[in-house]
């Protein structure tokens, strides 16, 4: 039963983007297609995952034991920024398409503040080892969900009758922001 809390609170009411406010950045840089989406959630499930996995170990049987946890962010940032590396070259090596469309935005996972939030916020809800896989799983799900979304609604906005000054940059935001008030509706859930 815990899992379940923590896998609809992460996806639906504590939503990584929509309600902790991180991952702006590939939120609104890479939801221009749905193809993109898919392909930017499936590199962040796979990066947060394992991150968050790695980070755990180091904390609990390094960082902690030998009393240098003020060490936490730096060494979550290089893990971080290695498991990027490893996804880069498998996307290129697999899917050198979802590699080209991904862009400039691959690399910017590494400097995702939401891999980097949900490997510390893991770390101090107490989770365990298991707990901590569930709750990365389920906010890369939620970061999807929300990125899939908007990607969508993106995608219609380029056929809709927008205004000149709204076009773009402008509507999206609006658009983020009726979409987070929509996630807020699921409050009462957990």
């Amino acid at each position: 039963m815990e899992y379940i809390i923590i896998i609809i609170s992460a996806i639906f009411v504590n939503n990584i983007v929509l309600n902790k406010f991180l991952g702006i950045c590939p939120f609104i840089g890479v939801s221009g297609k749905i193809e993109t989406a898919i392909g930017m959630s499936g590199a962040v499930l796979f990066v947060m995952t394992i991150a968050t996995l790695v980070t755990y170990l180091l904390q609990n049987y390094i960082l902690d034991p030998f009393g240098i946890s003020f060490m936490q962010t730096i060494t979550f940032i290089i893990v971080i920024a290695s498991l990027v590396q490893l996804v880069e070259i498998i996307l290129k090596k697999v899917s050198p398409s979802l590699y080209q469309a991904l862009g400039i935005f691959l690399p910017l996972i590494t400097t995702n503040c939401a891999v980097l939030g949900v490997a510390i916020m893991a770390g101090q809800q107490n989770l365990n080892l298991m707990g901590s896989i569930v709750f990365a799983i389920a906010n890369s799900i939620g970061f999807g969900l929300a990125l899939i979304i908007f990607a969508g609604i993106r995608e219609h906005l380029e056929l809709a009758n927008v205004p000149a000054p709204m076009k773009g940059v402008p509507i999206a935001f609006v658009v983020a922001g009726l979409l987070a008030m929509a996630f807020m509706g699921f409050a009462g859930i957990v």
